[in-house]
């Protein structure tokens, strides 16, 4: 099982802790760098390789690196938009890799896309519609997941007075869909069962607080159970995070943002993981940013790209078996 790391952006952490990542990992999974050796930590124990299949041959003993030439070292915290076209062609070869085979995962490190803008016109909102470009134009869900929770917001990075009228009928179902699908293809659940939150207080309380569970979310769940679907909802979002409630799903649907982050920040902020469901590949990632008030000072907590890369690991294996 080899996992396909990107460096992202260069003047963050993320080459800090893929590095610490690979020197916890190395006895367990094969891992291969893309990017400029430059930009790892000073003294870091790399070898170069020509494919991503040469990486177990040498990963326990140093980082497998498919290096790539930036033009320049990166300065810690100070993004610079000239390394911009090398960070996009690293997430683009990785995905060529994983697609041939070469390797059975992706992990990506946080991009800084201010310098992605400014150094190379990158047109996407982020790294999730650039690879969803990469795959045709799949359509995409993102799951926040640690061991305690997986959770799925249905709306994202929308204001709040927009959630209601960008919430449809169609789009939700798609997004339970395409959950649904994933468990059952990348978590090797045969059954899965989801809950549903509602959109307002009480799950609307009857129509006393709101109609769009009425007349919107409940219509989809009885649609997606006729279809076979295990559904459980709407519910009152405030009661069905707890330890108790957690135990009789195995991922849930926000309805928005901070209703799914919320909560799986608060059971597990380190070790949260981003993964991206709906494409061809597996893709993961750090629940971070590029945190560039600490890089270079080695206070980067490695944790959540340790979690990113066991779950690549493990979805990858399972979708091997699929």
């Amino acid at each position: 099982m080899t996992i396909v790391l990107t460096c992202g952006e260069p003047a963050g952490i993320g080459p800090e802790i893929a590095y610490r990542a690979w020197q916890s990992l190395r006895d367990d999974i094969d891992l291969v760098w893309i990017g400029d050796p430059r930009h790892l930590p000073e003294g870091a124990d790399w070898q170069a390789v020509d494919h991503a299949s040469d990486a177990a041959a040498i990963s326990r003993r140093a980082l497998p690196v498919l290096a790539r030439d930036f033009g320049s070292p990166a300065m810690p915290g100070k993004p610079d938009p000239t390394h911009a076209q090398g960070v996009i062609d690293a997430i683009a070869d990785a995905v060529t890799i994983v697609r041939a085979g070469d390797a059975q995962a992706l992990c990506t490190a946080p991009i800084h896309k201010a310098a992605l803008i400014d150094g190379a016109d990158f047109p996407y909102p982020g790294h999730t519609e650039y690879l969803a470009a990469l795959a045709g134009g799949a359509h995409v869900v993102m799951m926040l997941a640690c061991d305690a929770l997986r959770v799925v917001p249905a709306t994202i990075h929308i204001p709040l007075s927009e959630v209601p009228r960008q919430l449809t009928a169609e789009g939700l179902a798609r997004t339970i869909r395409v959950t649904d699908a994933a468990l059952r293809r990348d978590f090797g659940i045969a059954a899965p069962r989801i809950a549903i939150a509602g959109l307002n207080p009480h799950a609307g309380e009857d129509g006393k607080m709101g109609r769009e569970e009425i007349e919107m979310i409940t219509p989809v769940l009885e649609a997606l159970r006729r279809d076979g679907l295990d559904l459980i909802g709407p519910l009152s979002a405030d009661t069905m995070f707890h330890a108790g409630a957690r135990a009789g799903y195995d991922a849930a649907i926000a309805m928005y943002h901070d209703q799914a982050l919320i909560p799986i920040k608060t059971i597990d902020f380190a070790g949260g993981v981003n993964v991206t469901l709906g494409l061809p590949f597996v893709r993961t990632s750090p629940d971070h940013g590029t945190a560039f008030d600490i890089a270079g000072k080695g206070l980067a907590d490695p944790t959540s790209m340790i979690a990113a890369i066991r779950m690549a690991a493990r979805m990858g294996a399972a979708r091997a078996r699929a």
